[in-house]
């Protein structure tokens, strides 16, 4: 039986040498190139194409993104490609779905999951057929490399060519918006109009004209005709903000838009034709107050079409370098003074917070970090008081500890052996359980989280039985 075979495309001879052992050891065929441009020129010699390509995207000469479109401007059937690189954000995950690419994988990656991907892509040789394409967009403020928004990249990325309903949870000021706005930068609407409604921010009296706009003389003060936010967002996208805030009347009308595309204003007897795509966002858990009849059944499931969460900035810590960069620069050129530089030591502090405010919080903390703080390089002194001491975290710190000492003080009255080893068990057992589900499963980021080699994890996880 003739073995499925990879060809990996890097310029740097580690990664060709690390992925070229574990495609052997996985009996996978494989070869190696030190760039695109040779990939490609052996393409177009070999009479066999691969059955994957695995291609990184920053290198000398061809990228591996150039190499996705001249795959694509052959004309010929390609095969899958699988991008990797270390230069992991928005506008190269979504430009490589975009050229393509049957899966993006962020460096440092994580060996058995490449291999998984490719033993994927090898039943999927029909990725790369029909593509559009699109020049890349801006970040909109989408910032991060943690494991949480690369998977947020992901979804936007193949989110790209659709036109589907989207419901964005997540916590206050987790920057639902941004989300919105990527979807709609990076979908076949980007041209088209992207307007934002917060029904939490209107007093319910005017909620439904805002929505539907309103005849002239519909009610008083109402002067003139007026279009309302489905009318302007007529083949763009309309985001509704905190959409569990919607009264139970409005509900009903806007169920009945998106089953018709069709509407009256208020006040009006010609109905209207939209062609709208909606991204609905909320803070609140919505199957719970569909429980409690607070939210139609039949809207939420209209509205529950995707549903992506916004991760909290407690989430990932590993993000905050970064956001805090960017907020610093954008604050000085909005408020026009010199951009502040992070010490070390502030950034490990803010890594501590629980951060109930989130990106947002953070945002502001840089605004007022740039107007307050006397120096250029700030210090965990320049913090405004509720954030240069950690309580909250001391608090969570401290009620662990206790519940073990309490555990222990209960297993030694019990006279249950070996407990040292037996807490270490459980320890370990959380302690990977919650690296792994922070980080999706990858090995890699799992293990520099908990302090270890990769092979350690590997070893432990076999110890315990974990999947």
């Amino acid at each position: 039986m003739t073995r499925n075979c990879v060809w990996i495309v890097d310029d740097d001879q580690s990664i060709r040498w690390v992925l070229q052992r574990a495609f052997q050891q996985a009996e996978i065929s494989v070869d190696s190139f030190e760039s695109a441009e040779a990939a490609f020129d052996a393409l177009q010699r070999h009479a066999r194409a691969p059955d994957a390509i695995v291609s990184d995207v920053r290198m000398s000469g061809m990228s591996g993104l150039e190499l996705l479109t001249a795959l694509r401007e052959t004309g010929q059937s390609a095969p899958p490609v699988i991008i990797i690189t270390a230069h992991a954000d928005l506008d190269t995950a979504v430009s490589a779905y975009e050229g393509g690419a049957f899966e993006y994988v962020p460096k440092p990656f994580d060996v058995d999951e490449v291999i998984e991907i490719t033993r994927r892509a090898f039943s999927n040789t029909t990725r790369t057929a029909n593509l559009i394409t699109r020049a890349p967009k801006d970040q909109s403020g989408l910032v991060g490399e943690s494991a949480p928004m690369q998977q947020l990249y992901r979804t936007i990325g193949r989110l790209a060519r659709s036109h589907a309903t989207v419901l964005i949870n997540g916590e206050t000021g987790s920057g639902k918006e941004l989300i919105a706005k990527a979807l709609h930068q990076h979908s076949p609407r980007s041209e088209e109009p992207f307007i934002a409604l917060n029904m939490a921010a209107i007093s319910q009296d005017l909620m439904e004209a805002e929505l539907f706009g309103h005849e002239k003389g519909a009610f008083t003060g109402a002067n003139e005709q007026r279009k309302g936010r489905f009318e302007q967002a007529d083949n763009g996208t309309l985001f509704l903000d905190e959409i569990g805030d919607m009264p139970a009347q409005l509900q009903t009308r806007l169920l009945r838009v998106l089953s018709e595309n069709q509407f009256f204003r208020v006040g009006g007897r010609t109905a209207i034709s939209v062609d709208v795509r909606i991204i609905a966002a909320t803070h609140q858990n919505l199957e719970a107050m569909v429980e409690k009849n607070l939210f139609r059944e039949d809207l939420f499931h209209r509205l529950n079409v995707i549903r992506i969460n916004a991760p909290a900035l407690r989430e990932r810590p590993a993000d905050i370098p970064l956001l805090l960069k960017f907020f610093l620069h954008r604050a000085a050129d909005e408020l026009g003074n010199i951009e502040k530089l992070a010490a070390p030591e502030l950034i490990q502090h803010l890594q501590q917070l629980s951060w109930p405010g989130n990106v947002r919080q953070l945002e502001n903390l840089a605004r007022w970090l740039t107007v307050m703080a006397a120096g250029q390089e700030l210090q965990i002194h320049d913090l405004p008081p509720d954030l240069a001491t950690p309580h909250n975290n001391q608090n969570i710190s401290g009620s662990w500890t206790d519940s073990l000492q309490t555990w222990v003080f209960n297993a030694i009255q019990n006279k249950e052996p070996e407990i040292g080893k037996l807490a270490s068990e459980k320890l370990e057992k959380i302690l990977i359980a919650s690296a792994l589900q922070s980080t999706g499963n990858r090995k890699q980021e799992a293990a520099l989280i908990l302090g270890w080699g990769r092979n350690t994890l590997t070893r432990k996880m076999k110890e315990y039985g974990i999947k």
